[in-house]
Parts: structure tokens; sequence; C-alpha cells
């Protein structure tokens, strides 16, 4: 690979990000539930060391930590639960609230415009049927994720059991790609892969636990109906990075919106948002992650976008570790070293145009015919 030219290498280099991204687009129904069980085992390893330590047999090592998963998801999903079903025992007043809500959209839309109240219910009318149609094509599509979504769940801990109870074989396998010489980077790459996986994704745990806490008891202490269930949504919602928390603030606005009959609570809503969101960003997230590497906001948002065009909600939500993690390969490897300044967040000090080896000793001359 070394005696090739640059230009075919940087082509081989090109050909092989299209031949990944197209076998993830093909294989996600496969790839991406085996991603997310390495990452979620990668978490439980010191609870599994910890039983392996302790002499417990190796099988129940294993179990214990998967059990422990299980059982803080089905709490999170239990008050998820909860709170929408004091969404639901609430809905006739919702009902009541959005019909004011629309009739004081009508009489906006009738005072800027030539549409009166009856021209627009007409309207609404004549178009019911491709929205019925549309809302149940959503529907189907809603019945099949959801589907695929009991699989995907129901072969998390599957995956989880067999990568932790056969990790020295993978472990083996990755060796056994490089030469002797290459090990000690090796073993520096896993260990720093596990430690960002890690506190990635215990940190986004925590995060999940306070920014519940924190939005939905400050609106609590405001007085806004369903606080918990907007701090739930904006909670889970803002681990998707840059798009999640947009989607959360219009959510937790519109939730808003139905409850009551006036505007403050949405601006109240939103400004505890952005407070909470401010205090996460700057002072709480850099602080319990504590991750040195960093990525920039372009290859973040791309990386975001690309894996939800992908794999979904569960594409865009791992987008982000798998990035940081292809930066560590890309950091210890001279063949790809450029790719991990790519991805970086590390700005040079000056333009690399101002090297004295970039500058230009002489005059650029050029071809008699071409001179004005």
């Amino acid at each position: 690979m070394n005696s090739l030219p640059l230009t075919v290498k940087r082509s081989i280099e090109l050909l092989g990000i299209v031949l990944i991204i197209s076998i993830l687009s093909i294989g996600k129904d496969i790839i991406m539930p085996i991603i997310l069980a390495f990452f979620i085992s990668i978490v439980l390893l010191p609870v599994y060391r910890f039983n392996k330590r302790h002499k417990v047999p190796e099988a129940l090592a294993i179990v214990v930590p998967i059990l422990l998963l299980i059982v803080i998801l089905g709490s999170i999903i239990w008050f998820f639960s909860s709170q929408v079903s004091l969404l639901v025992a609430d809905f006739p007043k919702i009902r009541s609230n959005v019909n004011i809500h629309l009739k004081s959209l009508s009489n906006w839309i009738s005072s800027i415009s030539s549409y009166s109240t009856k021209e627009q219910v007409d309207f609404i009318n004549k178009n019911a049927n491709d929205l019925l149609g549309i809302a149940g094509k959503t529907a189907s599509g809603a019945a099949v994720t959801l589907s695929g979504l009991f699989v995907f769940v129901g072969l998390l801990p599957i995956y989880i059991y067999l990568i932790l109870f056969y990790k020295d074989i993978l472990l083996r396998f990755i060796f056994m790609w490089f030469a002797v010489d290459y090990h000690p980077r090796v073993k520096e790459a896993i260990y720093e892969t596990e430690s960002i996986i890690k506190n990635y994704l215990v940190g986004l745990l925590i995060q999940v636990t306070y920014m519940t806490i924190l939005v939905g008891g400050i609106l609590m202490l405001i007085g806004i109906k369903h606080a918990f269930l907007i701090g739930v949504i904006f909670a889970f919602l803002n681990l998707i990075p840059y798009i999640g928390a947009l989607l959360g603030n219009v959510i937790g606005a519109l939730l808003t919106l139905t409850s009551s009959t006036e505007l403050w609570p949405v601006v109240t809503v939103l400004g505890v948002i952005a407070a909470v969101q401010f205090l996460d960003n700057n002072i709480l997230m850099p602080r319990i992650v504590g991750s040195k590497v960093k990525i920039n906001a372009f290859f973040s948002i791309l990386g975001v976008i690309i894996g939800g065009n992908i794999a979904g909600v569960s594409g865009m939500f791992l987008s982000m570790p798998i990035i940081a993690v292809l930066k560590v390969i890309f950091d210890r490897t001279d063949m790809f070293k450029q790719w991990g300044v790519l991805l970086g967040d590390e700005r040079p000090a000056r333009s690399p145009m101002t090297f004295p080896v970039f500058r230009k000793k002489v005059p650029v001359t050029t071809k008699p015919g071409l001179q004005k």
C-alpha cells in the first residue's frame, strides 16, 4: 500500500468511504443493533469485571449487568408512560384549548387576508381526505417501525451477552490485523475508545436525568402543566446533537400551548429550556463527559444527518460516538491521519498558506499568448 502513488491511495480511501456508507445503508437492520450492543457492552464492562474479580461465574457475571440495564430502561419507560397517561387524562381540556387557539388563528388570518372563517373551514374540509390518507400512511409506517423496534430491542440483550462472552476472541482478532510493532498503538487506541464510549454513554444517562429534573422541576414550580413530560421529551430529544434540541423546543411549546389559553406559559417554557440548555452545554456536560476527543460542529451536524438517513433515530444517536471512535483510530495511523485532522476541532494557529514553504519566491510566468 505504501508503494502506491498518492492519488491512488486517496482514491482508494474515498472508495472505501462510499463502500462503508453503502454497507451501512443496505445492512442497517443488522449492523445498527450490533453497534449499539457493542457500545452498551463497553459501558457494562466495569460491572462485569467487578463480578469476575469476586469469583462470580462468567454467565452470571454477564447476566447481572444486563438485568441492571433492563431495570434502568424499564424505570425510564414507566416514568414516561405515567406522564403520558396524565396528558391523556387531560385530553378534554386540551381539545377545548386547541379550539380556542384555532379560532384565534382563524380570526388573525381573516384580519390579514381576504379569507373568511367560512372559506377557511371549506378549505380544510376539501383537503380532509388527503390529510386522512397521509395519516393512514404514517400510521402504517409507524406500525412497521414499532415492530422493527421490538425486534431491535429483543436482539440487544443477546448481542450484549455474546460480545461480553467472546470479547477476548474479538480483541485477538483486532491485534492479529496489525504487526507486532504496532500492538502498543492498538492497545492505546482500544483503551481510549473504551474510555470515550463509556464516558459518552454514561454522561448521556446522567444528562437525561438532570435535564429532566431541572426542566421539569422548574416548570412545575412555575405552575406549567405537564412539566415533567416536557422535561422528559426535551431531555431525550437533546441526545440527538443540534437537531434534537430544536425539536424539543417545538414539542415543548406545542404541549404548553394545548394546555393553556395564554401565551406567557409558552414563553416561560422556551426561556427555561434555553437557560437549562446553556447551563448544560457550557458547564455541566463538559465536566461530566470529560472527553479529550473534540469533533468540529460541521462534521457533527453532517454525521447526524447521514446517520439519520441511513438508520433513522438510532443512526442519529450513534453518529457522535462512531465519529469519535473513528477519530481515535485515524489519529493513530500514519495512513489516515489527515482524516483525524479533518474531523477534529483543533484549529491551526495560522493558515497553512502562510507557511514559508508555500510562499511564492519567484513571479509566476504565463505564455505570451495568454498575457493581456
